[in-house]
């Protein structure tokens, strides 16, 4: 399988948004599109690819929002799409006060999932097997999607480079976050590239030596 991996930062917060193109069926997933839908779809069609799937780590505004104007491009094409998230998270991408959409929009902005992932469930998006890993803590629905064949993880807001997300926000909680990281994501092996949700890129080998919320 050969994979293409792109990311933008997007919004007010900086955020990371991946793009994951498939060339063996020139189909790609989004990541996280906090911002700027139309310059997310523009890069995909560019590169001539076709958006099949949209996967949130979490539902906070700043991962959420690009679907405002990413969504009715896809239905436009009236090709098949699948939002998918975390099944606990189904609470925070329905309600604008804790997904903080309406401190930042009129009204605030919900999403429905159109598939949600239990713990450790296998599933394909775009033709890639993932694994959805529960990790609540940064909100309670928080999760990580695993790409083991890469040994890639997409983290979110739940481990950065040399931190972690914060937690007090609406459904937040340290103790739930730090039990998340030490129980499934310091299981993985220490080359294991974690793509997060802000700043720079790191691996699970690093944190688990230089995080100072780890151990």
């Amino acid at each position: 399988m050969k994979i293409r991996i792109k990311s933008l930062v997007l919004g007010p917060v900086e955020t990371n948004c991946y793009i994951i193109e498939n060339e063996d069926n020139m189909e790609a997933m989004v990541i996280d599109p906090g911002d700027s839908g139309d310059e997310i779809y523009d890069m995909v069609k560019g590169d001539g690819f076709s958006i099949s799937a949209i996967l949130l780590t979490h539902g906070h505004f700043d991962h959420i929002l690009g679907l405002i104007d990413l969504l009715p491009h896809l239905k436009d094409e009236g090709k098949s799409y699948q939002i998918l998230a975390s099944s606990d998270e189904e609470e925070v991408l329905s309600d604008p006060e804790l997904n903080e959409s309406r401190s930042h929009i009129e009204g605030g902005y919900t999403v429905k999932a159109d598939r949600l992932l239990k713990d450790n469930e296998e599933f394909e998006a775009a033709g890639i097997r993932f694994v959805c890993l529960h990790t609540p803590g940064h909100t309670k629905g928080s999760c990580c999607y695993y790409l083991s064949e890469k040994k890639i993880l997409f983290s979110g807001d739940t481990l950065f480079a040399r931190s972690v997300g914060r937690t007090d926000l609406p459904t937040g909680s340290m103790r739930q976050l730090k039990k998340s990281i030490d129980e499934k994501l310091m299981s993985l092996d220490d080359d294991v590239q974690v793509f997060p949700g802000h700043d720079s890129y790191t691996t699970i080998g690093d944190e688990r030596k230089m995080n100072p919320f780890i151990g």
